[in-house]
C-alpha cells in the first residue's frame, strides 16, 4: 500500500477545502440555520411532538443526513471530475499506485469534509433546540458510514459526468428528493399505509431511520436493517468503482 500517494491526494483535496472555506463551510451552516427557522419555528409551532420528541429536535438527524449526503457527493464528485476535466487524471493512472489508493485518497478527503460539516451542523443545532444523543457511538458509526458510502457514490458520479451540469444532476434531481421523501422531516408512521409501503423502497429511509434511532432510541425500521442497507450500498459502490478502473469506463475515453 502506497501510503505516501494516498497522503498526497488527501492533503491536496483537504487544502482545496480550506481554500474555499466560505462555500464549503459557511454555506451549509447558514442553510441549516434557515431550515431550523422555517421548519423548527414555523411548523414546529403547530406540531408539538412527533413520537414523543419535540419537533425541533426530531428534524435534527434528518437535517444532518441531508447536509452530509449532499456534501459527500459534491466533494467526491468534483474531486475526481476536475482532474478528468483538465487531463491530469492520466498522471494518476500512469503513477505507480493502484485504483484502491486513488479511491482512498479522494474518498477519504471527501468523507472527512462531510464528517466535519455534519459535526458542525450538530453543534449548530444545539443553538436552536435542546438535544440529547441516546446512543453516541451508534450515531458516530452511522455518520461515518454515511460519509464514506456517499463519498464513494459521489466518486462514481464524478467519473460518469461528462460536464459540470451532469455533475449536479444526480444530487439535485435524485438524492435531495429522496432525502426529503425519506422521513427527514416526518416519521414514516405518520403516512397512510399505502405510502408507508412505498416509502420503504426509498433507501434513504433506512439511513435516516437508523441515524434518528441513535438520537432518540426510535426508528421506523429495525436498526439491523439500516446497518445492512448502508453496508450493502457501500459494497455496491466499491464493486462499481473496481469495475470502472478495470475497464477504463469514462476514464480512458
Amino acid at each position: 500500500m502506497n501510503w505516501q500517494a494516498i497522503r498526497a491526494i488527501y492533503v491536496f483535496e483537504m487544502a482545496r477545502f480550506f481554500r474555499t472555506l466560505l462555500q464549503s463551510f459557511v454555506s451549509p451552516v447558514i442553510s441549516t440555520s434557515l431550515y431550523f427557522v422555517v421548519f423548527g419555528a414555523a411548523i414546529g409551532s403547530r406540531i408539538d411532538e412527533v413520537e414523543g420528541v419535540p419537533y425541533g429536535a426530531f428534524i435534527v438527524p434528518g437535517l444532518i443526513m441531508l447536509s452530509v449526503m449532499t456534501q459527500a457527493i459534491s466533494n467526491a464528485s468534483f474531486g475526481i471530475y476536475f482532474p478528468k476535466f483538465i487531463g491530469t487524471i492520466y498522471e494518476l493512472l500512469s503513477a505507480p499506485i493502484n485504483f484502491l489508493e486513488i479511491v482512498m485518497g479522494y474518498v477519504g478527503a471527501a468523507a472527512t469534509k462531510a464528517l466535519f460539516i455534519g459535526v458542525v451542523i450538530l453543534g449548530t443545532s444545539a443553538l436552536f433546540v435542546d438535544l440529547s444523543i441516546k446512543h453516541p457511538f451508534a450515531m458516530l458509526l452511522f455518520l461515518v458510514l454515511t460519509c464514506l458510502s456517499f463519498s464513494l457514490f459521489g466518486f462514481i458520479i464524478g467519473i460518469w459526468a461528462g460536464n459540470f451540469e451532469e455533475l449536479q444532476l444526480v444530487p439535485l434531481l435524485i438524492v435531495t428528493p429522496l432525502v426529503f421523501l425519506g422521513g427527514a422531516f416526518y416519521s414514516i408512521s405518520m403516512l397512510p399505509p399505502v405510502w408507508q409501503t412505498v416509502s420503504f423502497f426509498n433507501p434513504v429511509v433506512y439511513l435516516v431511520s437508523g441515524f434518528r434511532w441513535s438520537f432518540f432510541g426510535q426508528a421506523d425500521v429495525p436498526i439491523g436493517v439500516s446497518l445492512l442497507a448502508i453496508a450493502g450500498f457501500t459494497l455496491l459502490c466499491l464493486a462499481i468503482i473496481g469495475w470502472i478502473f478495470k475497464t477504463g469506463w469514462r476514464i480512458r475515453q
